[in-house]
């Protein structure tokens, strides 16, 4: 065996806890970070944090997900202006998640996204979700130049559909092909 044939260990990646306490010192700020490292499934405790350090803690949070934020933010005012219903619409993990949408809301959604001429009746049946899924899943990508959002029915709510999650790049395209 040679040298280059001799197997390479490739490092463990830090433990959540470890990947905390640098990143809270990388930007200066002192905190106690704590957890079992030995199990991922054990929550991560932030302790001892000053007042200065959570202010400043709190705008760096902020200023990491502005884009993000302002993005579902335009988003919910521009669906209301055309009165489609997002409530599920929230910022988690660091991509906007649309949620749950009425079947009569998606269809007006898909047609403002030129999936379907205006004059089309509005599907009321929840027979409908299915060919308003078809429609949301041809309109979206198109009018967000390639995005996607998983459109799904399910059994247990067939007067909704579920709308995931879609990052704020996919957000602002769609924010722009409503707006216009």
């Amino acid at each position: 065996m040679t040298d280059t044939d001799a197997p390479t260990h490739t490092p463990a990646p830090p433990s959540p806890s470890a990947e905390l306490r640098a990143a809270l010192s990388e930007a200066g700020l002192s905190a106690r970070v704590t957890a079992p490292d030995a199990d991922a499934e054990n929550p991560v405790r932030i302790t001892l944090l000053d007042p200065t350090d959570a202010r400043q803690l709190a705008r760096l949070i902020r200023t990491g997900t502005k884009r993000t934020l302002k993005a579902a933010r335009t988003l919910r005012e521009i669906c209301e202006g055309y009165r489609i219903d997002l409530p599920g619409l929230r910022v988690e993990h660091g991509r906007i998640t649309l949620g749950p949408i009425r079947i009569d809301d998606a269809a007006r959604l898909a047609r403002l996204l030129d999936s379907v001429p205006q004059a089309t009746e509005q599907p009321s049946t929840t027979a409908d979700a299915a060919n308003v899924k078809a429609l949301l899943d041809h309109a979206f990508p198109q009018a967000t130049g390639g995005g996607t959002a998983l459109v799904s029915v399910r059994e247990s709510t067939p007067d909704l559909l579920h709308l995931g999650s879609i990052d704020a790049r996919t957000a602002r395209r769609l924010i722009r092909a409503l707006q216009f």
